[in-house]
């Protein structure tokens, strides 16, 4: 039993990874109705500024402030300068517009910082808790912490601010947030830049683990849209639920289901995505879409 719960306790901190790329996901999706395939990938870039200003000697938690900082406006000059061009465009014109943008940071990164692998300082202590047998490293505990507290922080600002209200109009009916005086470009390029914010959280809670290196948050984009499609793409609170179900998910499946194992652990999501796409394809969280005749 003790064994079990040391494999959850695991899952939920995987699951917890997952879960803030599933929500920066998840706020695009919301705000403009677009799947971003490169949200990984600016992720990357993110944790890479991240790298170079503590490179420079700056202390981490404040080369996290500026990382944030040049993400979110990032996010926002990005929305402008390639999404808004697009906007209103077939869907398979802004897949395709996300998916070279994906491959644009990939290549910009490498360009810059080379393709070699780089260490990552974790914020976090090292050393855990034991209890009952179980052991959950303080890294777990952090990076579950992290993910709460952005939780937290976007429920504020969606619920009692100016600016996450008018954020939730836009998201609800564009057209009639605009007939009220909300400008729904701005608040879309805010949208963008926060997803870029929340991205860049999640760049930096994977990189201890994985390394640093331009292609780190390719798996981990697959795990988050397995979290996104479970929970429910227009749902927060499903990407945060789905992440930590995807995280047990596969935590257990590797330990407990022989043929699967440490290298076909991928392909957890991949069911999962499958299966809610056939089942429930708006997640446990979304809403179904309803057309009038």
């Amino acid at each position: 039993m003790a064994g079990f719960l040391q494999q959850v306790v695991e899952g939920l901190g995987a699951g917890a990874i997952y879960a803030s790329l599933a929500l920066a996901l998840v706020l695009i999706y919301q705000f403009t109705g677009i799947v971003n395939f490169a949200q990984g990938e600016l992720a990357m870039f993110s944790t890479y500024i991240a790298w170079q200003c503590v490179a420079a000697g700056m202390p981490f938690w404040l080369a996290l402030v500026v990382t944030l900082a040049v993400s979110f406006a990032g996010g926002m000059l990005i929305e402008r300068v390639i999404i808004r061009p697009v906007e209103g465009a077939p869907e398979l014109t802004i897949v395709i517009v996300t998916v070279g943008l994906f491959i644009f940071v990939n290549a910009a990164a490498g360009w810059i910082w080379t393709f070699l692998i780089k260490d990552f300082p974790n914020p976090f202590p090292g050393g855990a808790l034991e209890a009952v047998g179980i052991s959950v490293s303080f890294s777990t505990l952090g990076v579950l912490g992290v993910v709460a507290l952005v939780m937290g922080l976007l429920y504020v600002l969606f619920q009692y601010t100016k600016i996450g209200l008018g954020m939730r109009a836009v998201a609800t009916n564009p057209a009639s947030a605009r007939l009220v005086g909300i400008r729904v470009g701005r608040t879309l390029a805010l949208g963008w830049g926060l997803a870029a914010t929340v991205g860049a959280v999640s760049g930096v809670l994977v990189a201890p683990l994985l390394f640093l290196e331009p292609n780190m948050m390719g798996g981990v984009l697959i795990y988050a849209f397995a979290a996104a499609t479970l929970g429910g793409f227009d749902s927060p609170l499903g990407a945060v639920t789905g992440g930590l179900i995807v995280g047990v998910a596969e935590t257990l499946a590797g330990a407990y289901v022989g043929f699967i194992g440490s290298d076909l652990k991928v392909g957890v999501p991949l069911v999962i995505i499958l299966g809610v796409l056939l089942l429930r394809p708006q997640g446990l969280f979304g809403r179904a879409a309803v057309e009038r005749a």
